[in-house]
Order: C-alpha cells, then structure tokens, then sequence
C-alpha cells in the first residue's frame, strides 16, 4: 500500500496516539468495546449547547417540521466523520496535518484561519452554555460564571495525564445523564406520536421562499446543520483515532482498525442524533406557539416550572434537570473543543507549545466576542442566547471548507490506497458540500 511509506508523520496528539490496545483474533463484541470511544467524543460536539437553542427554537417555532434536518444532518454527519477517522487510521495524519502536507501554503492558511474562527464560534456556544447552567443552578452573577469555565481548561489537562480512556468514560457517562434527562422531559411532554413521525420526512416547505418566513426556517435549518455537522469535528476524529495500537505491517489490522472506528462513530452519532430530535421535540411539544417566550436558556430553565407554557408537567424539578443537562454539555463540549486546538494549531501551523498555553488561549479568544456582547448590551442572557445561534450559522458557512479537502484527501487514491472512497461516496461528499454552499449563499444573499 502506497501510503505505508510514507515519511511519518509527526504523531496527532503525540500523548495518547497508539496508547490504547486492541485485542487479537477476539471476539466482535471484545474488540468493539477496545475501539468504543473516540466516537463518543466526537459525539458530544453533536449535542453542545448550541444545538439547544437551535433545536428547541426551532421545535417551538415550527413544530415537527425541522425532524427531517435533524436527521439527514444526522447522516450526513456519519457520513463524513466515518472519512475523517479512516483519513487518521490509513495515514497517520489528522486532517489539519493532511492539509498542510498536501495543499498549497495560501490555501492551507486560510483554511487555518476559517477553522479557528469556526473553533472560537464553537467554543463561544460551550462557554456561554456552561456558565448560564451554573448562573441558574447557583445564582453566581453571569459573567463570573462564564469565567469560571476557564478553569475546566485545567480539568482536562489533568485528565490527560490519567489517559484517553479515563476522558472516554467520562464523556460517555455525561453523554448518558444528557439522554436520560432529555428523554424524561420528552416523555412527560406527551409529544404528538404522528405529527412526529411525519416530521422526519423531509418537506419542500422548509425552502418555501415565496413564504416570507422561508429565510427564518432556511436561518434555523442551516443553525441545525451547523450545530450537528460541526466542523472541528471532522479534525477531531481524524486526530482521535489514531489512539488505537493498529500493525501498519498488516492490512487486514488496518482494515479492521477502519471497520471498528466505523461502528464506534455510527454507534455514538447516533445517540446523538436521538439527544437531538428530542431536544427539538421537547420545543414541539412543551413549547409550541411560545417561541418568543424560549429564545434563551434562563427562559427554557423559567419555562419549564411555569404553568401558563409547561402546562400541568411544569415543576421546579424539570427545570434543574434541565440545568444539569446544560452544564453536563457544555462541559463534554469543552474537553473536545480544547482538545481540536491543540490539534488544529499543531496540524496547520507545526505550533509545538504546551497544553495548557494552547489551550488557554483558545478558551480567552472564545470570551472576547462574549465580553464585547456584554458590554455593549449588557449581561443579558437573551442576547448572549442569540450569539450562539449566530456561531452555529456561521458553523454551516463554514463547514465546505472542511468537508471538501476531506473528500479530496479521502477520494485520491495516492493518498489513501486501497481504502480509497467509492465512487458514490466521493460524489456523495461532494454533493452536500456543494448544496450547504449553495444554501449558505442564498441565506447570505436574504441577510444583506
């Protein structure tokens, strides 16, 4: 295979690549379980608090009607992340490494510069989410609170050093508390089962445009897909995993080292494909006809122990629930995404600094568009709820940029060999990459 001699490559998250042994010639369930975990991770960058406001607004606003976005984000995500993790296993490259080994300096540079960007948006949403959880679970003024989520910078630093398995359980374990949570809170909303169903197929009504409200649903549709299919992601998965022990001696362990990273991303997407219907079927059935009232997380956390919205099910139990499911996010969130800056400001730049610089500084240039917010419009939650829809917007504009260097890495065969993309995944990849192009230019285009 034409890739195994290649020079390698410096190793993506050198502390923990190749740290984590597989068995051999052991059962599929025994072997599932030693790759079960970068998946995960990768996962809870697809139920962040940015999806909340997206999922729940646009559940409230215009019911069931945006289940099908939820899900076909839901595969394209599968899709892409599935590329993403071969491109790490066959190369030895995550995806920022790729780019600067295989695109020209300018186009690699701006690359650069839209995936940090994207990574500010990203952690922007984490940060504002955390520190609204802990203002409502125990009254800290705001901006404090949202300050203190730099330290959950150092939270992770010490988690590494207990190995990327220890970070797999724990995400996995807040992953749990958000779906059991939420899938309460659906349950005691009584959803209309039919109405539900139907809003898994996709209608022509979301792209409506003589409909004067079209723009909106084509703003909170593109919010959704921002907010599922996130971009640092793809760079993300591509680094983690490269964390399993695989004989590059051997095709058959690295086409098994592939098969396996498979099952785990499509195991793990979709549970958080399930975490967000039901955050959209909560705004649906709880909040319908109220969208005004929940356009921020104080007014979801309010809503849900008021019984002119909540109806009968309103108690200060759901709200707290709630709470604990927000900061449960933001802070699975927060280890993925400090995670994806050491990996991007490594791949791309060959910035070799330590962690916890890399790391820090990534969390600080996240808080400056929210300090700016707060101090021209004041510690409002509403407004800093409405930001997060803004970065999750901005989340889908961006998104091409990422997806279509990884379909071209993964679809040339000089690179990948004979774990090459078909044919038909290759012009898949490409076909959504150009219709988010598309979409996002035509929302641009309604904006101005």
């Amino acid at each position: 295979m034409e890739t195994q001699n290649i020079q390698e490559p410096q190793k993506s998250l050198s502390e923990v690549n190749q740290s984590v042994d597989v068995p051999e010639n052991s059962s599929f369930l025994r072997t599932l379980r030693a790759f079960l975990g970068p998946g995960a991770l990768v996962a809870v960058g697809y139920m962040d608090p940015g999806n909340w406001i997206t999922s729940v607004v646009g559940g409230a606003t215009y019911r069931y009607l945006l289940l099908s976005v939820v899900l076909l984000s839901s595969l394209m995500a599968m899709q892409l992340q599935q590329m993403a993790g071969k491109l790490g296993i066959v190369t030895r490259q995550d995806l920022s490494q790729a780019t600067a080994s295989y695109l020209p300096k300018p186009l690699r540079y701006l690359l650069f510069v839209i995936i940090e960007l994207a990574l500010m948006a990203t952690d922007l949403a984490e940060v504002i989410g955390s520190g609204i959880a802990l203002h409502l679970l125990f009254g800290w003024p705001l901006l404090f609170s949202i300050f203190i989520t730099i330290l959950d910078v150092f939270l992770l630093l010490l988690l590494m050093k207990l190995g990327v398995r220890k970070i797999e359980a724990l995400v996995s374990t807040l992953i749990m508390t958000i779906l059991v949570i939420f899938l309460y809170l659906v349950i005691v909303s009584k959803p209309d089962l039919a109405a539900m169903v139907e809003g898994f197929i996709p209608s022509p009504r979301i792209f409506d445009f003589a409909n004067r409200s079209a723009n909106s649903r084509l703003t909170l549709a593109l919010g959704i897909i921002g907010a599922t299919v996130m971009p640092h992601n793809l760079y993300l998965h591509s680094s983690l995993s490269q964390t399993r022990k695989v004989n590059y001696k051997d095709k058959v362990s690295i086409r098994k080292a592939v098969s396996f990273m498979t099952w785990d991303s499509n195991i793990q997407l979709t549970l958080a494909f399930i975490v967000n219907s039901l955050l959209l079927i909560l705004g649906a059935s709880l909040f319908y006809g109220h969208a005004s009232d929940i356009s921020a997380f104080a007014q979801m956390y309010n809503a849900l122990a008021d019984n002119h919205i909540a109806g009968a099910v309103a108690s200060s139990f759901l709200s707290i629930l709630f709470a604990i499911a927000l900061l449960a996010s933001g802070q699975n969130s927060t280890i993925t995404g400090t995670l994806t800056g050491q990996i991007v400001m490594e791949g791309f730049i060959h910035l070799r600094m330590p962690q916890w610089i890399i790391r820090l500084v990534t969390r600080l240039l996240a808080l400056v568009p929210v300090m700016i917010v707060a101090l021209l419009f004041g510690q409002q939650e509403k407004t800093l709820d409405q930001l997060i829809v803004y970065s999750q917007v901005f989340l889908s504009v961006a998104l091409p940029f990422s997806i279509y260097p990884l379909v071209y890495f993964t679809s040339n065969k000089k690179i990948m060999g004979e774990f090459v993309n078909a044919k038909w995944n290759t012009i898949l990849g490409y076909l959504v990459a150009t219709i988010l192009t598309l979409l996002n230019l035509r929302l641009i285009w309604s904006l101005f």
